[in-house]
């Protein structure tokens, strides 16, 4: 059974960090590029991270560049998003992507930045 689950979301305060992580099973996850997206409440969801199948060549939006930091383990069968400096406008619902030729989803995990 394909799946992919995220974690390491959470509360934390402007200017804190989280690191998500994002756990394939059931298919080879080191065969394609993995994106992360986040969706606030009311939005439209956003590509924040991009990271290709052997991790060179990551890209971000403007929003979140400089701060955000994809990297991946094939090994271990994860990509995870380091996110430091955070935002109250960086509050969503983070959701990996198992890019094509697949097209698999998590089931998201919540950031929420506040004081």
């Amino acid at each position: 059974q394909v799946q992919l689950v995220e974690s390491g979301g959470g509360l934390v305060q402007p200017g804190g960090s989280l690191r998500l992580s994002c756990a394939a099973s059931g298919f080879t996850f080191s065969r394609n590029a993995v994106s992360w997206y986040r969706q606030a409440s009311g939005k439209e969801r956003e590509l924040v991270a991009t990271i290709p199948r052997f991790g060179a060549g990551t890209n971000y939006p403007d929003s979140v560049k400089g701060r955000f930091t994809v990297f991946r383990d094939n090994a271990e069968n994860t990509v995870y998003l380091q996110m430091n400096s955070l935002k109250p406008e960086d509050t969503a619902v983070y959701y990996c992507h198992a890019d094509p030729p697949f097209d698999y989803w998590g089931q998201g995990t919540q950031v929420t930045v506040s004081s």
